[in-house]
């Protein structure tokens, strides 16, 4: 068994790690990329059964980007200990706060498996960076947002409702010019179909999660694979269209006001003026590449 701990992670700040693990375990808390690649390169050479991420969804972000080229698919089994601000994979996964790796080692030992495809994010020269919520336009202002709700002690669900909330008021409330309502113009190129598109889009939300904080719904009826929302710059009707697209509503007068929806997208080549938001950090904008991962496989309660 090994363990990746994030010591900036909000729940960790007064947890010593070695009050979590017991023996036979090794422990490991980088607090840099270097510091991280170094880890899990050593943890490889022991040939782990386990591997637990204590942390938020950047940390599993960052962990299963930087183990994809050292393990390849000797990926071993993960495990999430969700003590991060935010912590919505293991919402999806039915991994409650405060579980611990005795827990996790339990859970293991009888088999107790589920699985998730990752969303991979990858530019020319770059490895590929691997998340399970993607967002660009108002979600990346919604994000930063969020971040400044978290200084005042907002996290998980509630974070999430103050910046759906916010958002809504920022873009209502402002001028034709106003930010949020100008959106960011985008470039879709689908290999599928050799097609390519430009629109100027005030969100695009993607997830290969079947559950968000909160129990909302905007990606619409939970579906296997890559799920995506699209709505047009300017919204229309934002107060009640929200309302509708929060609760799940899809296609019918909500797409005709120009909110898409699109299930088990193929990969796609965007051209992203502003930047781009996976698991809540902000990455630079230019043209990336999206695409579903091979399957991750979690020990889950």
């Amino acid at each position: 068994m090994g363990i990746i701990s994030n010591p900036r992670s909000r729940r960790n700040w007064k947890v010593n790690l070695k009050q979590k693990i017991g023996p036979g375990v090794l422990a490991a808390a980088p607090t840099t990329n270097e510091g991280l690649t170094q880890a899990l390169r050593s943890f490889a050479t022991h040939n782990l059964d386990l591997l637990i991420i204590d942390g938020g969804d950047g940390t599993v972000r960052d962990v299963i980007s930087a183990a994809a080229p050292i393990f390849g698919e000797s990926l071993p089994l993960l495990a999430l200990l969700p003590s991060g601000k935010t912590n919505a994979l293991a919402l999806d996964l039915g991994v409650p706060l405060g579980w611990s790796v005795e827990s996790a080692i339990a859970a293991y030992t009888i088999g107790q498996v589920q699985m998730r495809r990752p969303i991979e994010v990858s530019r020319d020269g770059e490895a590929p960076l691997r998340g399970f919520i993607f967002g660009a336009g108002g979600f990346v202002m919604a994000t930063e947002f969020a971040q400044r709700t978290h200084r005042f002690g907002a996290i998980d669900g509630l974070a999430v409702g103050l910046s759906l909330i916010g958002a809504v008021a920022q873009t209502c409330l402002g001028g034709s010019h106003n930010r949020w309502r100008l959106g960011d113009r985008v470039e879709i190129f689908n290999h599928a179909t050799g097609e390519t598109s430009v629109r100027d889009f005030y969100l695009l939300l993607g997830s290969t999660l079947s559950r968000l904080p909160l129990g909302i719904k905007p990606l619409g009826k939970a579906r296997a694979g890559f799920d995506v929302l699209a709505v047009d710059a300017p919204p229309r009707l934002l107060p009640f269209s929200a309302c509708a697209v929060v609760m799940g509503h899809e296609g019918g007068w909500l797409e005709r006001l120009g909110y898409h929806h699109g299930h088990n997208i193929p990969p796609v080549r965007l051209t992203l003026q502003q930047g781009y938001i996976l698991d809540g950090e902000q990455f630079p904008g230019g043209t990336i590449e999206l695409r579903t991962g091979t399957p991750i496989r979690f020990v889950t309660p």
